[in-house]
């Protein structure tokens, strides 16, 4: 087939490669601008538009689609195209977008719909305490996520990060949505009943308030590794902790119960295991009390 691929970051790499490798004709990529990176602010391209390039495909960059220009210029790219492919792109596609294909544009969306339905559905999955997540392969129309499915593949959330998730559904989305490709199938309507929406994170969600139970910390902890980060104040600095465990104990909350920070909480009590201070690589908890002691007793916040 002659597809247009959108997508921004790594999530939507793997179908690119996948989609080429199966021997159809990635004729256009549209990802989001560059934006400016790191301590120098220069502008650096998107995951998807640096394997783009190395591939050797067209870039498509609109800041936009709300501008006449912008559609009149994809739908001049998208003509003769059989499908338009969407992952994480970021942009909203207006009617004349999603109708320029002849086959229109299918999504690959991180959640088994209706549940998750929005801009974080991996996040949304572990802090809601999910036991299985998946991918599904949807038409797309204007409804947020609403569209007809083509096909769904599960996998079990078990006490994997965002991160961890991410990188096994972009994968499991590629071959998924090669297979959609491949053998074509009927869509078929979402289910009325079980719509959850997954709203954007906000950073102020990564602060791990010790009034909750320690299994939600421990959710927080996962749903925000690799990014924003969880985060404690211990001794007036502020501690990212990428990594953590639930032990049954009573104490009250935010209080450590012995020296090798184990908090108190609402319920239980929350262990962390890896952690980073500003400015410092990632380190196992015991490395960091190597030179920190955090006595029993310490207020935590």
């Amino acid at each position: 087939m002659r597809i247009i691929h959108m997508g921004t970051p790594f999530f939507a790499v793997p179908a690119l490669e996948a989609m080429q490798a199966a021997g159809h004709e990635i004729v256009a990529v549209y990802t989001r601008a560059p934006k400016p990176a790191g301590r120098g602010k220069q502008l650096m391209n998107s995951p998807v538009h640096a394997r783009a390039e190395a591939l050797g495909i067209p870039v498509f960059t609109p800041r936009t689609f709300r501008e006449p220009v912008a559609v009149a210029e994809f739908l001049d790219v998208a003509r003769d195209v059989d499908v338009a492919t969407v992952a994480a792109y970021g942009l909203i596609l207006p009617p004349a977008v999603l109708a320029a294909p002849r086959l229109g544009c299918l999504n690959i969306h991180g959640s088994i719909l209706p549940r998750w339905r929005g801009a974080a559905p991996i996040q949304r999955a572990i802090l809601a305490g999910d036991a299985v997540t998946g991918v599904t392969i949807m038409q797309m129309e204007e409804g947020l996520d609403t569209g007809p499915m083509l096909a769904v593949r599960e996998t079990p959330v078990a006490g994997k990060t965002s991160g961890d998730l991410f990188a096994e559904l972009a994968t499991m989305g590629a071959e998924l949505l090669v297979d959609v490709l491949t053998l074509p199938r009927a869509a078929v309507p979402q289910p009325d009943a079980g719509v959850t929406i997954a709203t954007r994170i906000d950073k102020a969600e990564s602060h791990l308030d010790c009034a909750l139970p320690a299994v939600e910390l421990e959710r927080r902890v996962r749903a925000f590794n690799p990014a924003p980060g969880a985060w404690l104040t211990i001794a007036g600095e502020r501690v990212k902790i990428l990594a953590a465990e639930v032990e049954p104990a009573a104490a009250a909350p935010g209080v450590t119960l012995d020296d090798r920070l184990l908090i108190g909480t609402a319920a239980d009590a929350l262990r962390p295991t890896l952690v980073q201070r500003a400015g410092k690589p990632a380190m196992p908890v015991k490395a960091l009390l190597n030179g920190w002691r955090v006595p029993a007793g310490t207020q935590v916040a």
